[in-house]
């Protein structure tokens, strides 16, 4: 990967529908050799997947928690079962496991304290596998960004 692989990246992480022709003008290449570049990219696994962002507040999903989860015990099954459990709830948005204290911290977004406390009964209150866990609350997002640095 090169400077101009990175500035394909960097491009397409601020916005993923730039037609080809605008991308290469944006880092310099010939619509074909960009085109060229972004199908290696994608073949190669660096470009997993393009999304539309879209904005929470416009959906109803209003209250961001960060959660953080400590299990039962050290056990990688145990883990494994949790972490298939937070990928099938919608409500989970990112899930981290992390050294420390806590052994998972989860980003539920959902559009009310009802909504949470369902979320809570079904996915770590019923589960054996959760010894405890504590919810912050978001008040204002400042920053979000889906963009990876890639460097200067």
């Amino acid at each position: 990967m090169d400077r101009l692989d990175l500035r394909i990246l960097d491009q397409l992480q601020r916005d993923a529908s730039l037609t080809n022709q605008a991308l290469a003008e944006r880092v310099g290449l010939s619509p074909t050799a960009c085109l060229k570049r972004v199908r290696r990219l994608k073949e190669n696994g660096v470009i997993q997947r393009e999304v539309a962002i879209l904005a929470p507040e416009a959906l109803g999903a209003n209250l961001h928690m960060v959660v953080e989860v400590t299990m039962a015990r050290d056990d990688k099954a145990l883990y494994g079962r949790f972490i298939k459990q937070v990928e099938a709830a919608p409500e989970v948005t990112q899930c981290y496991q992390v050294t420390g204290e806590v052994d998972f911290v989860l980003i539920v977004s959902v559009p009310d304290m009802a909504s949470y406390d369902r979320f809570c009964d079904r996915e770590l209150d019923a589960s054996d596998d959760v010894h405890k866990f504590r919810t912050l609350i978001s008040r204002k997002r400042t920053k979000f960004e889906t963009r990876l640095p890639l460097g200067d």
